[in-house]
């Protein structure tokens, strides 16, 4: 018996509330269930069988059936399986319990479902807004379908930090507006002499209504979009969105298109974690690592230009494969090795410099039992000493078909996570050597395959490991096959939070280095 079929089998024996049980991917759950019944399937599936929570999507279904839905997706990265179970809501009070005390992911999906959608969490321990600042209109919920945009108002109402007081301790408040080009983010520091206390961060000063600008629109149509979440990780998005599409009309996209995209994912995160690695040398001072890092993201940048026409990839997916065939290059390999072996060097040089290995050694610790707390993806969880990989734990495009290690460390400071990110940079030019051979071997074959009908209301999902960590795509169309609902998960959502309680215990000068050992995207988050 496989594992989706113990699950349906479990739920008929101990779920009376649970309807609809379906199949609809090989490994795949999806059922109904009641509002009383969530929290116990999450304990059944997160608990008892070690899957975790990975997105809470809301949906505002009043005009077709008068009722909310909330819709949760589990995943076991142990042998790749999702349960994902919708919950139906009154249409004119929505409430839910909450699954905050357990799941601390879901505290903040939960607080994000109130602000948007206006689903009361019933006994939430956090009541502050998440999403909502404080000129908000308090009946404005902006993803409900009858959302109308109010006119807004600051009327200086500071956001409700809680406080930490003693002798001696002080507040430094930093942003939300900052030097350069970064968007918007307010933190907040609790601080005893130069020591960290506690930081407490607030974002979402530039929401976008990205998911909003979704709806009504043509699936087809709507790649350029989800390149657009987060400007450094066009592939990433727009690939998470193409699969949550192919997943929805049942369809897989030729070889040739999914060795082309494993090329395209590699070459982005390349790029950005050879530029992550020198920021974060910079931040210790040694600037001439930061300038010979751009300088080789800059060629990457021209690389992929020549490649696909545009430095950030972008305009080559689509829903079905790709939007136009193209050629790689029979030197493409060889120029990324050539890259890489130029970004060796300034790795050996930083590493050796005791002057840098001092900054980074021991600064900014998130141990592997808080980052398995927050539920921290990618590099950060990685350098923590949690094994997860999406392109290994739930193979997409191509992986499953290259060869690849997961580079984890354990000591969880900014160390690991650059070591991490160039470790990552070293099995990423071997993917891309793999594909190009794979692809010299297919001699052609189809780009695209064309997409037959969704079904209404049924929803799949894409899942990517970008440069970042796991990103979701989660998407549901309606009768007439334009989308009703999309919802993004980036990585940023889950390892924002875990910053400070890295933090805790350094000193104020050594936040910088932290945030950029980091490197969350505000766009992805404030979406």
């Amino acid at each position: 018996m496989t594992a989706v079929d113990s699950i349906v089998r479990t739920l008929n024996e101990r779920f009376a509330d649970a309807t609809r049980i379906v199949t609809p991917r090989a490994n795949e759950v999806h059922c109904e269930l009641s509002p009383v019944g969530i929290n116990r399937l999450a304990d059944l599936v997160c608990r008892d069988l070690g899957a975790e929570l990975i997105a809470i999507a809301g949906d505002d279904r009043r005009r077709e059936a008068r009722v909310f839905f909330v819709h949760y997706v589990f995943a076991d990265r142990a042998a790749n399986w999702f349960v994902h179970a919708s919950v139906r809501l009154n249409g004119g009070q929505p409430e839910l319990p909450t699954m905050a005390p357990s799941h601390y992911a879901a505290s903040r999906f939960e607080r994000e479902l109130r602000d948007l959608f206006g689903i009361d969490v019933l006994g939430h321990p956090d009541p502050r807004p998440l999403v909502k600042h404080a000129f908000w209109p308090e009946d404005y919920y902006p993803l409900r379908k009858d959302a109308n945009a109010p006119s807004f108002a600051d009327d200086g109402r500071p956001f409700p930090f809680t406080p930490v007081g003693g002798e001696g301790v002080y507040e430094i408040p930093v942003g939300p507006v900052h030097a350069g080009v970064i968007e918007p983010g307010h933190f907040r520091f609790s601080v005893m002499g130069e020591t960290i206390i506690d930081m407490k961060s607030r974002l979402y000063f530039t929401h976008k209504g990205t998911e909003k600008l979704f709806e009504g629109r043509d699936p087809m149509a709507c790649v350029e979009l989800a390149e657009r979440v987060s400007g450094d990780t066009s592939v990433g998005h727009a690939l998470a969105f193409c699969q949550a599409i192919e997943a929805a009309a049942q369809a897989e996209a030729p070889l040739r298109a999914r060795l082309l995209r494993v090329v395209l994912l590699e070459l982005e995160r390349l790029y950005n974690h050879m530029a992550d690695f020198g920021a974060i040398a910079n931040d210790t001072g040694f600037a001439i690592a930061h300038a010979h890092c751009f300088r080789i993201r800059e060629r990457l940048l021209r690389l992929n230009k020549q490649l696909t026409g545009s430095r950030l990839l972008r305009g080559t997916l689509a829903p079905g494969g790709l939007v136009r065939d193209f050629e790689v290059p029979v030197d493409l390999a060889a120029a990324i090795d050539a890259a890489l072996a130029d970004f060796e060097e300034i790795v050996a040089i930083c590493l050796a410099n005791t002057l840098v290995a001092d900054r980074l050694d021991g600064t900014g610790v998130l141990s592997a039992e808080l980052a398995r707390e927050y539920g921290v993806v990618g590099y950060v969880a990685r350098a923590s000493g949690v094994d997860i990989d999406a392109r290994r734990d739930h193979p997409f495009a191509a992986y499953d078909q290259l060869r690849f290690a997961v580079p984890v460390h354990t000591a969880g400071d900014v160390r690991a996570r650059t070591r991490v990110r160039v470790e990552e940079a070293r099995e990423s030019a071997s993917l891309v050597r793999q594909a190009c051979d794979a692809l010299a071997g297919l001699k052609g074959g189809p780009f695209r395959i064309e997409l037959g009908r969704i079904d209404p209301f049924a929803a799949a999902f894409g899942i990517v490991e970008g440069w970042r960590g796991r990103i979701v795509h989660w998407v549901m169309a309606d009768h007439h096959g334009t989308l009703h609902r999309v919802k993004i998960v980036d990585p940023s959502f889950f390892n924002w939070p875990a910053l400070s309680r890295a933090l805790t215990g350094n000193i104020v000068p050594d936040f910088p280095l932290c945030n950029k050992s980091f490197n969350q995207s505000y766009s992805g988050n404030d979406l």
